[in-house]
């Protein structure tokens, strides 16, 4: 007994030192909740996570874009200890996995993606990375803004930041960027995982681009289109169509949001000055709404945008937008299509298409980025400077 005794207590001792070793000898993640120890990351960017869990049988941690799950071992004390191969610098989407059942990290921060409330960890990158950290400069708001939309019946939230400058320039007014998120994601999501705030603040601050107003609505797309989760037995199922799904945004946007904005806020309303740009499906939603519309938006953008315009499809795509080059050229003063260098030949290819019938675009290639908050986050870096 005492020799039992005894072995359990030197595990302990072990998986203290360990747990210590690690404290010591790694960054903790900026994701990390306050006074919470874990998540960690070291030098060669491998991630280290730990969760109290002294009932289960298995734990695993899960990294949705790197494309792995790491088993987990346990100690005396009932916490699970896992460590990750280096990963690649960026925002990356995870969860434990506990006997079965997909979790968030207690100890860290959670966001609107994936499956729900999902946690993630932010493998930094050098000074490079610096245009979306906050710098020394004047820093603009990010509000909720609750208002009524007619189109859906319901209240809804946008959230709007306006540059640093607004409050002290009452009779100044602005154009307005509204940018959206992509799939599984809420309105809170180019703030919180994308930095725009930051990103607009270092951008406005070194004379990059023009002061701005930038909406951020959830554009109905906040759960997955598809899973591998069965649908339940009693409900409505979330499967939507491929067709259908998000297509409840674009009346609220045209007939609730801009409205709204223009009412709210001192914008200049007119197409000039106002931009869409979109992320992933929010892209797509981008084309689907501003393309054909070109009365309210003169600049589009998309962000690994979800969808493809084939040759055969020119002509006829978005109600035949693109069968006058010289009239689109004219009334859409940039046609910006980005992409991450790791996603495939299609924006390019489309870009190309484009440009071979006469319509003006520009393409933006992230390098060594996949679909994933870098490259969206260098995308409005790029884009913002070459609005209005």
């Amino acid at each position: 007994m005492k020799k039992t005794l005894l072995f359990l207590s030197l595990i302990m001792i072990v998986c203290a030192l360990y747990s210590q070793n690690i404290l010591e000898t790694t960054k903790l993640s900026e994701t990390a909740l306050f006074k919470r120890d874990f998540p960690h990351i070291d030098a060669q960017n491998r991630a280290y996570f730990s969760i109290y869990a002294p009932q289960a049988k298995k734990v695993e941690v899960t990294l949705y874009h790197v494309g792995k799950t790491y088993e987990m071992k346990k100690d005396e004390t009932g916490y699970w200890y896992g460590v990750t191969d280096p990963i690649v610098v960026g925002f990356h989407y995870y969860n434990f996995i506990i006997d079965g059942a997909e979790v968030a990290d207690p100890d860290s921060k959670t966001y609107n993606a994936l499956f729900g409330r999902t946690s993630a960890i932010e493998i930094p990158e050098g000074e490079e990375g610096n245009y979306y950290r906050p710098q020394n400069v004047p820093h603009g708001q990010v509000r909720s803004c609750y208002y009524y939309s007619k189109s859906n019946n319901e209240y809804r939230r946008c959230c709007v930041y306006t540059p640093a400058e607004y409050e002290s320039n009452p009779e100044k007014r602005y154009p307005v960027l509204y940018l959206q998120h992509g799939m599984s994601e809420d309105e809170t999501g180019w703030a919180e995982q994308g930095k725009m705030n930051f990103i607009m603040d270092n951008l406005i601050a070194s004379g990059s681009c023009k002061p701005m107003i930038v909406v951020m609505e959830s554009g109905d797309v906040a759960i997955m289109l598809s899973s591998n989760k069965p649908p339940r037995k009693e409900g409505k199922s979330e499967q939507l169509t491929r067709e259908m799904f998000g297509a409840t945004f674009e009346p609220v946007l045209l007939n609730d949001v801009i409205p709204m904005i223009d009412k709210t806020f001192r914008t200049i309303p007119d197409s000039e000055h106002r931009a869409m740009a979109g992320l992933s499906w929010g892209g797509r939603q981008t084309f689907q709404i501003a393309l054909t519309h070109l009365n309210l938006f003169s600049y589009i953008g998309s962000f690994s945008g979800a969808g493809r315009i084939s040759e055969n499809e020119l002509k006829t795509a978005y109600n035949g937008v693109f069968t006058d080059p010289g009239s689109f050229n004219k009334k859409v003063k940039v046609l910006f299509i980005g992409i991450g260098s790791e996603e495939g030949p299609g924006a390019k290819n489309m870009s190309d298409l484009l440009r071979q019938n006469g319509i003006n675009n520009i393409y933006f290639e992230s390098p060594g980025t996949a679909h994933e908050w870098l490259t969206w986050r260098r995308c409005l870096k790029e884009f913002a400077p070459k609005l209005f």
